[in-house]
């Protein structure tokens, strides 16, 4: 029962840090069912967070696709070649000693905190027709951020998104809403990878993603309630990471 109550507030947690500044906290996920629900070894955590994030992703997927938010072109290319590096990574990942990939991951997490703190800004010109230059473009960023998403287990929407935004010039909102699709697609092939080698914990992934429902719901509401004050929420969600990311590699090197 234990187990199930943390497994639900660390999906609350990271749900409602993904409503109320739009990202960052699929990275949280990982260290949570760690260190607070204590799956182990490092890899079950992984694929089971994987999991989680997937179905979190498909989730807002629907959000935004109502709302005409999504280039279906575009993430249909984006979401089909960088699920084979999600593949490929995920692969190289499993065969990774855990320990190891578990400081990697910290130093990751240290990487996307400062990234968080760099203001999300479209590039001028407007959205650029899906040439075949473009596609090129967006083939090559998705090959990338999947192998990266795959080898650490995560979503790889802080990857996504600025590659999106360069590769098509498309508005901001856009670029969120079509990441959501690869992010997904993503998280789905690291975790059936994992699976295929008995790396997810089923239950675990079904309580985290039931409490992450609550905790986006709640951290969209407040999100429209704390809008002046998002910059400043932003820089309080990077220093939980940064400190999160000190801890595991005190908890990994300890002894």
């Amino acid at each position: 029962m234990l187990t199930v109550t943390l497994a639900l507030l660390c999906g609350a947690v990271v749900g409602f840090s993904l409503g109320l500044i739009g990202g960052g906290g699929s990275v949280l996920a990982t260290p949570m069912l760690l260190y607070v629900v204590g799956l182990q070894p490092p890899h079950l955590a992984i694929g089971t967070s994987a999991f989680a994030v997937s179905m979190n992703a498909f989730a807002n997927l629907a959000g935004h696709a109502r709302a005409g938010h999504v280039r279906w072109a575009t993430a249909g290319i984006f979401a089909a070649v960088g699920t084979g590096g999600a593949l490929l990574g995920s692969t190289l990942g499993k065969a990774f000693d855990g320990h190891r990939l578990v400081l990697l991951f910290a130093g990751l997490m240290v990487v996307i905190g400062l990234l968080m703190l760099r203001p999300r800004r479209e590039v001028p010109g407007g959205e650029l027709a899906l040439t075949p230059g473009c596609a090129a473009r967006i083939a090559g960023v998705a090959l990338g951020a999947g192998c990266l998403a795959g080898f650490f287990g995560i979503g790889g929407g802080f990857l996504i998104v600025p590659g999106l935004l360069f590769a098509t010039r498309m508005r901001l909102i856009d670029a969120v809403g079509t990441s959501l699709l690869a992010v997904g697609a993503f998280g789905l092939a690291t975790a059936l990878n994992y699976a295929a080698s008995g790396l997810v914990d089923w239950p675990v992934a079904a309580e985290t993603i039931a409490g992450g429902v609550g905790g986006g719901v709640l951290g969209t509401l407040a999100a429209g309630r704390l809008a002046a004050r998002r910059r400043a929420l932003t820089h309080v969600f990077v220093g939980i990471i940064l400190t999160m990311a000190v801890y595991i590699v005190w908890r990994s090197t300890a002894g």
